[in-house]
């Protein structure tokens, strides 16, 4: 009886195993048969997208969607084979500390494929926009702000994938993103007015009040033509050639006046007196003829002369004309007062001095 019973334990024995090995190989053809899914959908997606997609995209004007498929589509491929991975491990009946190892390894190169695609999306974006603007006048500019945005990019996505990363570990990034944000208080008061001139500048990189190369005023009265546009300052160089640095935070909190835009057009003015016994249609028609015969003054807006006032020894006009460019009115103001002293001459119409009379009583 007892080798009975013996034989039927070790029959029994026998069948669990048999059991045990079937599931482990049922275990094992399911991950295999995810991982040869995803790898069947990685290759669909991959020439589903090469294919249709690049015919889609012949139909746009740009050249952005097939630059943009063509650094995505390797990344989107790998991204559903690592997909397929981790799903397979995650699936496997191993020990417990097994899983968590290799599933946190394959969700790590998950994210950093994601992140990755992302960067590399972006990075054609911008190269795209810098290759845009290669002719323009901003083009300097643009070189300037595209390497600081791809900067400011990659630690945004890096920040990010940590964060991801930490979370699915379940390590407290609450205190991580604490001591961040107290030592970046802890900067920010330090530098406040080097970052107050680097969002400044940030301002009038997006704003755009005036680009390089344009011509603009102060509210100081300096004149100058803008010759580069820093995070932390802007040079303007003056009509003597002198170079002005000024923080950018003083030009966002401060009027000006862009002399270029939207018009180079430019206005300049003579100011006149002419004695009380002229006839002032007949000084209007000089000065007017004057502004015609100068070749630099455009015809429109049409030159003006305004009667502006009576002054103690003259009547007071305005001679208002337009030129080109702010750069030859300095030139061309020059050109105009000598011929008004001349042609004044020629049409003996005086321009007096100041007179006064004293009047002397004897007691």
């Amino acid at each position: 009886m007892s080798r009975l019973f013996s034989f039927i334990q070790q029959l029994l024995l026998a069948q669990e195993s048999d059991g045990a090995i079937l599931l482990w190989a049922k275990e094992i053809l399911g991950a295999l048969l995810i991982v040869a899914f995803f790898w069947m959908l990685a290759q669909l997606a991959g020439l589903l997208l090469n294919r249709w997609g690049r015919k889609i995209a012949r139909f746009t004007s740009t050249d952005l969607d097939d630059r943009l498929l063509q650094r995505v589509i390797p990344h989107i491929s790998r991204l559903l084979i690592m997909l397929g991975l981790y799903l397979a491990i995650r699936s496997l009946p191993l020990h417990e500390k097994i899983v968590v190892v290799f599933s946190g390894l394959l969700f790590i190169v998950l994210v950093i494929i994601v992140f990755n695609l992302i960067y590399h999306a972006l990075d054609e974006l911008l190269k795209w926009y810098l290759a845009g603007r290669q002719n323009g006048g901003d083009a300097q500019l643009s070189r300037q702000i595209v390497p600081i945005v791809e900067k400011i990019v990659t630690l945004v996505l890096l920040a990010s994938a940590l964060i991801i990363i930490l979370k699915h570990f379940d390590y407290d990034i609450y205190s991580l993103v604490t001591a961040l944000g107290i030592g970046s208080l802890a900067i920010g008061l330090a530098a406040k007015d080097t970052l107050a001139n680097m969002i400044s500048g940030f301002t009038l990189m997006l704003d755009r009040p005036f680009h390089i190369g344009d011509r603009i005023k102060l509210a100081s009265g300096l004149v100058g033509d803008v010759v580069d546009i820093g995070l932390r300052s802007t040079k303007i160089q003056g009509l003597d050639t002198t170079v002005t640095i000024i923080p950018n935070s003083d030009l966002c909190n401060s009027a000006l006046i862009n002399m270029v835009r939207p018009t180079m057009v430019t206005q300049g003015r003579v100011t006149v007196g002419v004695g009380y016994g002229s006839d002032v249609e007949h000084v209007k028609q000089v000065l007017l003829a004057i502004a015609r015969d100068n070749p630099e003054v455009v015809a429109e807006p049409s030159p003006l002369v305004l009667f502006t006032s009576f002054g103690d020894s003259a009547l007071d006009m305005l001679f208002l004309f337009w030129v080109s460019e702010p750069a030859i009115i300095g030139l061309v103001t020059d050109q105009i007062n000598c011929a008004i002293i001349r042609r004044f001459r020629e049409e003996n119409i005086e321009i007096p001095f100041p007179i006064r009379t004293v009047i002397m009583e004897k007691e």
